[in-house]
């Protein structure tokens, strides 16, 4: 009861039950502290309800148009539902390292979308159409799959943009444009880059509606990860020893109350904690200070050529990651960043960058993602953690992602012996 009560005051737009009290939001709202300390891996509020009612629209929203298919029922619940709120809209737009960002890419390339047309998916607000017109672009057409189409149509037209930003509302699997576009905008990413699986549709507009040597704004993406040391690895086994004595006081009472014996569900119980205190992926602002070695790239992207079988399939990588100073290795940090360049037939005149890497001033909205290492790997300055990743969409939900990793230590010392045989290790991201 603690749990659902801490998480609804955190967040008024979630409607959660404690069954989902095990995921994160898929809107990436978080909470942030006012201060900051060097070992700062708080997780925010991890719930965002899978199953949400529809937003009704307020009073002054126009009458609800459909220029393609809305989502899927069960896809609107899961995924499309918490994008529909401004309350969601404002935590994104608010987060001035992403829209600062975007701004930057958008107005000080001018030069490229003057007089071009723009195809932006997913645009929310419509901030990033609103941009693009600013920057001269002749026609904007704003794809929304939810009713935030209303507020985008209202917040143009407030802004005398409507002559040269259409919204449309629909998913754009299913939508159809009059024209091909010279320029395709968007802001897909999810938590370590691919949760959401939004980049899919990105690229099915690529292939629908780009013009050959036509840009995609951000152009590419990088995935990382970095070996870090942290004391919520520790915080997170006593949390799961905590539920376990919890269920243990349980198992009393319902004996006691109803002569009901339950211990036959302990280890079911034990198992499903253990995946989420131990083995899913935490929202996290880690600090610089904490990294114990320089971060490794694992995974680059071209967006112009990556194809959806690509996107869809395991993604398995090799890759080592050095460890300068010496473990243990308590966690695992995961982020990404994206790049505005332009495509090579029209590239930008002014590269920009969008990271999501340990920052002193604070974490954007994505944070990074910890993946909690229990036992620690201890190491050596000098070793190194070679891994073998693999990760896939859960079956469930495409949305949803599973990590397993192989890793051991590499290098001259008594720890490369002792940790010969690799660990497996696995993680979900909710």
């Amino acid at each position: 009861q603690s749990q659902v009560m801490h998480v609804l005051k955190q967040c008024q737009v979630c409607r959660a039950l404690p069954s989902l009290l095990y995921q994160q939001p898929f809107c990436r709202s978080k909470t942030r502290s006012r201060t900051r300390k060097v070992d700062k891996t708080t997780s925010s509020h991890r719930t965002r309800a899978a199953k949400m009612e529809r937003p009704v629209p307020d009073e002054e929203a126009q009458e609800q148009r459909l220029d393609g298919k809305a989502p899927d029922p069960e896809d609107f619940a899961n995924y499309f539902c918490t994008y529909a709120y401004l309350y969601h809209q404002k935590e994104m737009l608010e987060d001035h390292k992403r829209t600062g960002a975007y701004y930057q890419a958008i107005m000080s390339n001018r030069r490229q979308f003057q007089g071009k047309v723009v195809l932006d998916v997913g645009t929310g607000s419509g901030i990033l159409s609103i941009f693009a017109a600013k920057a001269g672009a002749k026609k904007v057409y704003a794809v929304e799959a939810t009713d935030m189409a209303n507020h985008a149509r209202k917040l143009v037209a407030h802004n005398k943009l409507d002559g040269v930003v259409e919204v449309l509302q629909g998913t754009i699997e299913t939508i159809e444009l009059p024209e091909k576009v010279d320029i395709i905008i968007s802001e897909w990413m999810g938590y370590f880059l691919l949760r959401e699986s939004m980049l899919d549709s990105v690229i099915v507009a690529r292939d629908k509606f780009l013009k050959p040597g036509g840009a995609l704004y951000p152009s590419h993406a990088a995935m990382y990860m970095v070996p870090i040391r942290t004391h919520m690895t520790a915080q997170r086994v006593t949390e799961f020893q905590g539920s376990m004595e919890s269920w243990a006081e349980f198992l009393h009472e319902m004996q006691d109350y109803y002569q009901v014996d339950l211990d036959v569900l302990s280890d079911n119980f034990r198992k499903e904690q253990r995946e989420y205190y131990l083995h899913t992926g935490q929202w996290t602002d880690v600090h610089p200070q904490q990294m114990l070695g320089s971060p490794c790239c694992f995974k680059k992207y071209d967006l112009h050529k990556v194809t959806l079988a690509e996107l869809q399939a395991p993604l398995v990588e090799e890759f080592s990651m050095h460890v300068a100073d010496g473990g243990p290795v308590e966690a695992l940090c995961g982020y990404f960043d994206v790049s505005f360049r332009g495509s090579d037939e029209n590239p930008a005149d002014n590269d920009v960058k969008l990271t999501t890497s340990p920052d002193p001033t604070g974490a954007t909205h994505w944070g990074q993602q910890v993946f909690y290492v229990h036992p620690a790997l201890d190491c050596a300055p000098g070793d190194k953690l070679k891994a073998k990743f693999t990760m896939t969409r859960k079956k469930e939900n495409h949305r949803l992602l599973q990590i397993r990793m192989g890793v051991k230590v590499e290098g001259p010392s008594i720890y490369a012996e002792q940790n010969a045989t690799p660990r497996e290790l696995h993680y979900n991201i909710e």
